[in-house]
């Protein structure tokens, strides 16, 4: 794969990635707090478990492909190579250290401060998933 490919294939699952967190952020985390207390259990577990099918993929492979443009992308110098790959890294410690104990104490039902909190501390993966779509747009645009 060149270099070119490897950079869209990367640009194209951060764009994904992006797009679904922004809507996260301000549609989906915020419209827990709307849904009926006695409704709540049963809300957060059919939303992990298809939300799961929308995000996990996505990010394994974004994780590959990042560790993949980390590995061959010489020609970008170290600061793009490792900054891309640490921005996926801050994405999965911030999305398994932070949010998964959110959705865990939601799954014991509604709690409007935890979900306040959840979209709070949701901020950082959305902010560097932004940050790394704008990164690699400017990157693939440039070669």
């Amino acid at each position: 794969m060149t270099l070119a490919h490897l950079l869209l294939l990367n640009f194209g699952l951060a764009a994904y990635l992006t797009g679904l967190i922004w809507t996260v952020q301000l549609v989906h985390y915020p419209g827990f707090a709307r849904v009926e207390p006695a409704q709540f259990e049963q809300f957060h577990r059919e939303h992990s478990a298809r939300i799961s099918w929308v995000v996990m993929a996505p990010m394994l492979l974004e994780l590959g492909a990042a560790g993949w443009l980390a590995w061959e992308g010489e020609a970008l110098g170290a600061t793009a190579r490792w900054g891309q790959l640490g921005l996926v890294g801050l994405v999965w410690a911030s999305t398994f250290f932070i949010t998964v104990p959110f959705h865990n104490r939601l799954a014991r039902g509604y709690n409007y401060v935890v979900i306040d909190g959840l979209v709070r501390t949701n901020w950082p993966r959305t902010l560097a998933w932004t940050a790394r779509a704008g990164w690699l747009l400017f990157l693939t645009w440039r070669s």
